[in-house]
């Protein structure tokens, strides 16, 4: 299937650049080496990044440049929301355990609303990295990408931060909460 590129209209593009750039001003912990005029250069050029960055800020993510892949010569960006973002909270892992739910279904799930947004699930790795920027999911939850071998039997990972230490648990693919979201990575 090939993929439609979105782009923005000009001042949701703008409006959307002046907040990434004042939220990547306001944190530089987490992003040290890195200029914003670099990143907002290579993001004009590639407009379906932005609109997947879009995305990820409407439902709640705050997304935030976390580093620079030297070897693929690509920005990272996180979800790097307090909570678990808010307009990504009470779904399933992925489309398998939605569809295996008998009753009391939500509306979607993760890995269906992370390919729609054409961003990926933070891995356990990745959420681990996060949570050394800061203090994330003290009060939610985050699904994060599971390994094969776990999902075949029908599980599936989240983490958290709790008692000042982050951990990472399991819970079979069709659970949801209304406190577990998930949290994307976009790299371009």
């Amino acid at each position: 299937m090939k993929k439609v590129k979105w782009e923005l209209p000009s001042e949701q593009r703008d409006e959307l650049l002046s907040l990434l750039s004042a939220r990547f001003e306001k944190n530089m912990n987490r992003h040290q080496g890195l200029t914003w005029a670099e990143i907002q250069a290579k993001l004009e050029i590639k407009p379906e990044k932005l609109w997947s960055l879009n995305e990820m800020e409407k439902t709640g993510g705050e997304p935030d440049v976390v580093g620079y892949d030297q070897n693929a010569k690509e920005y990272i960006f996180y979800d790097c929301s307090a909570e678990s973002p808010k307009g990504r909270r009470n779904v399933c892992y992925d489309r398998e355990g939605l569809d295996s739910r008998k009753e009391h279904k939500p509306e979607n799930s993760a890995i269906d609303m992370a390919t729609a947004m054409d961003i990926e699930l933070l891995t356990e790795e990745q959420y681990r990295e996060l949570q050394k920027l800061g203090s994330f999911d003290t009060k939610t939850s985050s699904w994060v990408k599971t390994p094969a071998e776990i999902r075949k039997l029908g599980g599936a990972l989240f983490g958290d931060r709790r008692y000042d230490h982050v951990f990472i648990y399991h819970n079979s693919a069709p659970s949801y909460y209304g406190v577990r979201g998930f949290r994307g990575a976009l790299r371009f």
